[in-house]
């Protein structure tokens, strides 16, 4: 049995949160220190656990620690992944990794060799596990389509972080969700050429209304078509992946999906929604997250899938 992992959190929104409270629950990892510099995140601390108070700054949780998540609006996220990767510790960083793209290109350039990886869920979600098993039984490939649909923008769990992620420049859905499923499109087919976009956007700075993109990995075509106002759902995701002899899809982030012969779509036995999902998915992230602390191969996003990723998106958006 190895030694619990050292866990500091930097930035205790949503996301840090997340990966907090499934640390908490995890047999074999330890949060030893959490920095947010945002006034409310000391009581958001204090309702997670009483165990911890807030460090005094970023450096104080990576000395105290083994791995350092990075879950900070993205304009930090390089400087301190930097001063992370600087200290010798092993880095986990949120996605996107910057808001600018010259800057993340520099960053994954210089940090290669280096203990880092991303934060990419589908790498660690069951169902996804389950799609690849489906994979070879729809036969070669014919194309993927992905959708994601949003009643507004930020999500309603999400107004607590809306002065970044509604604005132009840092946030919108492309960008929070899109960039998921490009990542799981990516990781069963290979590297994405974008071919064409358009984008819709309101008046001022504020972050896009509606997307549609067209793609290509290899000669397997890809679409995306995103927009808000067109469900009643927070958001509902559909990735579609057609094959020669069948089709298989994943329906709203956990329901792994096969399309029967008589036209209806069946998820397995044990499906799981996504809030219960994701508790799983998290695990098993950690599990990864300590295997590359220790210097072990793992199947976490890396830093160049993260960049290719990155670069799809702001393609996109720069339609």
């Amino acid at each position: 049995m190895h030694e619990p992992l050292k866990l500091g959190i930097l930035g205790l929104g949503i996301m840090g949160e997340r990966l907090m409270r499934a640390a908490l629950a995890h047999g074999n990892t330890r949060v030893t220190a959490v920095w947010d510099p945002g006034a409310a995140a000391v009581a958001r601390l204090a309702s997670i656990t009483p165990d911890l108070t807030m460090s005094a700054d970023a450096a104080a949780v990576i000395a105290a620690s083994d791995a350092v998540y990075v879950a900070s609006p993205p304009a930090s996220h390089i400087a301190l992944g930097e001063q992370v990767l600087a200290a010798g510790r092993a880095l986990f960083l949120e996605k996107p990794l910057a808001s600018d793209l010259a800057a993340a290109r520099a960053f994954v350039a210089g940090a290669k060799g280096q203990r880092a990886a991303v934060n990419f869920p589908m790498a660690s979600s069951p169902s996804i596990a389950q799609l690849r098993g489906w994979l070879p039984g729809i036969g070669n490939l014919r194309r993927i389509d992905i959708t994601a649909a949003f009643a507004t923008w930020p999500r309603g769990w999400q107004q607590g972080a809306a002065a970044w992620l509604s604005e132009r420049a840092e946030g919108g859905f492309t960008r929070e969700v899109v960039s998921h499923f490009l990542f799981l499109t990516q990781r069963l087919v290979g590297p994405l050429t974008l071919e064409e976009a358009r984008v819709a956007w309101p008046p001022g700075t504020g972050s896009e209304t509606a997307i549609a993109a067209r793609l290509s990995a290899g000669d397997v075509p890809v679409t995306i078509s995103g927009g808000l106002g067109i469900t009643l759902a927070d958001d509902h995701n559909i990735t579609r992946i057609q094959g020669a002899q069948g089709a298989i899809r994943l329906r709203d982030w956990s329901f792994a999906e096969k399309l029967a012969p008589a036209g209806t779509w069946h998820a397995v036995p044990d499906a799981l929604p996504n809030e219960k999902m994701r508790p799983l998915t998290l695990a098993g992230q950690l599990d990864k997250l300590a295997a590359l602390t220790r210097g072990e191969p793992v199947d976490l996003a890396t830093l160049q899938e993260a960049l290719s990723v990155q670069e799809i998106v702001e393609g996109i958006l720069a339609a």
